[in-house]
């Protein structure tokens, strides 16, 4: 049974039973005051694309429809995955739909100039 999951679990068998997909296309830019992330998946419509930040790691995903003994299961396809620096405010991270494509804006928090501290030595 194990060995039936990883297999339909796997990328290449999914794309196999869809008829093939096409890779999604992942652009990055740096802003003066935050980082972008585009994402143009040709045949998944932008909306259907999901944002998540969880332990700060930021996830990019979207679903598949399968249908397996009469059940349908929605599977998901990692399209960017990436653990999030300090420097990133994450309250503020926002996703939009622009044309054909998922803009997702990283802005930058207080931490992203650096942070300085002199630090006294104490005397015991």
């Amino acid at each position: 049974m194990e060995n039936r999951l990883e297999l339909l679990t796997s990328v290449d068998v999914l794309n196999t039973l869809h008829g093939g997909v096409s890779e999604p296309q992942v652009s990055f830019s740096q802003l003066e005051n935050a980082r972008e992330i585009r994402i143009k998946a040709p045949s998944i419509a932008p909306e259907s694309i999901q944002v998540e930040v969880n332990n700060n790691t930021l996830s990019i995903y979207y679903t598949m429809n399968i249908t397996s003994a009469g059940k349908n299961i929605k599977l998901p396809y990692a399209i960017y995955n990436w653990q999030l620096p300090y420097f990133i405010d994450i309250s503020k991270i926002n996703a939009v739909v622009d044309g054909r494509e998922l803009v997702v804006t990283l802005p930058f928090n207080a931490l992203a100039d650096g942070y300085h501290k002199k630090i006294k030595t104490r005397e015991d």
